[in-house]
């Protein structure tokens, strides 16, 4: 179906909209396909059958349109892509064709941070003059990527009245938050959690709405407003973020109380109004290191407690080095003598990804210790970036080392027999995921202690 021929959401009537959207009667762009937007996309296609990704690396665009998904580690995304550009539910292009060709509008792109950890929206602003381009009366457009709040209100509704022949009022704008992890991204999308929608107005939720709910099996959680919608996905990862720095910090008085910190957070959780979160080497991945900014850059006054938190949890790898050192002191050895083997790359287990991974400062603060640093992955193929030695999982145990610390605990790492190591080793045992007491290993566990 041609643009001319599509049913605008925007302002029409909630059943006709639902009808028209299952019909494939309205066009959906989605932009930006990576490793949520292509989930996405598929997860809109397999329920209209007729949208257009869009992406600004041409190699991907050509790979889609071969039925071939760029995106690993997401379980029954490569059989769909497949399926559905056979079907000619799915194809992809470039922003400016997508705009031309879609009614709905989803934005889903990368937000950075800049020089002093300031968000940087830069992306999301170049697609949204990309969709301005196209825009028609009628249209919807969705972000999906997570913003500081009120972006949807102050940049990309003024940038769209701007760029575009639409006047205000003529198109809607929602904010629709991503709620998905990688590994399970379409297990998220297509309901795992309700979806929040929140316009800029009472059609542009009412519009984002309806089509949520078909894609959707837990449903829509409708809130006042975009602002609210972006706010809503920050609280979600600041709460993390800030529970895990509590559990870090409990984790520093092991040693001084002489108890495992990990039992008194397990004990306390049983408590229905306690939900202390677990200690580890540090926190990674694409979102929470990065979300507490877009809420606390330029408000050190009023979110000093968000500032703590990334503090507390920044600092978590060198203190994971400072209690192998002091390990080691313990033994009369010195750090930068050993040969150390770092478990573990990804930034979460079974996620082939190293954003952020704390794996990074450790293997570097390791490094600028004199340490002779070995690191083994099994989802990792390239190691370029980190200052270790690779070495398979299999060969660990022919290996001449010192000490292993446990950053990322993945499954294969279950099968390796400790007991195999020519000597004793010391251990930092960064997740509490080890159990070495028939062994004659010096184990340090963060949380924990010596147990």
């Amino acid at each position: 179906m041609s643009r001319a021929e599509s049913v605008a959401p925007y302002g029409r009537e909630s059943e006709r909209t639902r009808e028209a959207f299952l019909d494939g009667e309205i066009p959906v762009g989605v932009y930006g396909l990576g490793k949520m937007g292509l989930p996405l996309a598929a997860a809109y296609a397999e329920v209209c059958g007729n949208v257009v990704g869009a992406d600004a690396n041409e190699a991907v665009v050509e790979d889609i349109n071969r039925g071939d998904s760029h995106v690993r580690g997401e379980p029954g995304l490569d059989t769909l892509v497949e399926q559905l550009v056979a079907e000619d539910a799915l194809r992809a292009t470039g922003n400016r064709a997508a705009a031309d060709a879609a009614a709905v509008h989803v934005v889903i792109v990368p937000t950075r941070l800049a020089a002093g950890n300031a968000p940087d929206i830069s992306i999301l602003e170049s697609v949204i003059e990309d969709v301005a381009a196209g825009l028609s009366a009628g249209d919807l457009v969705v972000v999906e990527c997570t913003v500081p709040p009120k972006t949807c209100r102050e940049v990309v509704l003024p940038l769209l009245e701007a760029e575009s022949d639409v006047s205000g009022g003529e198109f809607g704008v929602a904010f629709c938050p991503e709620r998905t992890s990688s590994g399970r991204a379409l297990e998220d999308i297509r309901g795992a959690y309700p979806k929040v929608v929140g316009g800029v107005d009472e059609k542009s939720t009412k519009a984002a709405r309806t089509i949520y709910e078909e894609i959707n099996s837990e449903g829509v959680l409708t809130v006042r407003d975009a602002t609210t919608a972006e706010a809503v996905k920050l609280f979600e990862g600041v709460y993390r973020d800030v529970n895990i720095a509590l559990a870090n910090e409990l984790a520093r008085f092991t040693d001084d109380l002489a108890i495992d910190v990990r039992e008194a957070i397990a004990t306390a959780n049983t408590q229905p109004f306690c939900e202390i979160h677990d200690p580890g080497a540090g926190v990674g991945g694409h979102c929470i290191p990065y979300y507490p900014y877009f809420l606390a850059h330029d408000r050190t006054e009023d979110a000093p407690l968000l500032h703590t938190a990334r503090d507390v949890n920044d600092g978590m790898p060198a203190f994971t080095v400072r209690k192998l050192r002091e390990e080691f002191e313990a033994e009369g050895r010195e750090l930068g003598e050993t040969t150390v083997l770092v478990l573990g790359i990804a930034y979460r287990p079974g996620v082939a990804e190293t954003a952020a991974t704390p794996a990074r400062p450790i293997i570097d603060g390791l490094d600028a210790a004199g340490t002779e640093v070995l690191c083994t992955d099994p989802l990792i193929d390239d190691f370029s970036e980190f200052a270790a030695t690779p070495v398979s999982v299999d060969e660990i145990t022919d290996r001449e080392i010192d000490g292993v610390v446990m950053v990322t605990p993945h499954e294969a790492f279950e099968r390796i027999d400790w007991t195999a190591f020519p000597a004793p080793l010391v251990v930092v045992d960064g997740r509490g995921t080890l159990d070495l007491s028939d062994t004659t290993h010096r184990v340090y566990t963060i949380g924990s202690g010596h147990v």
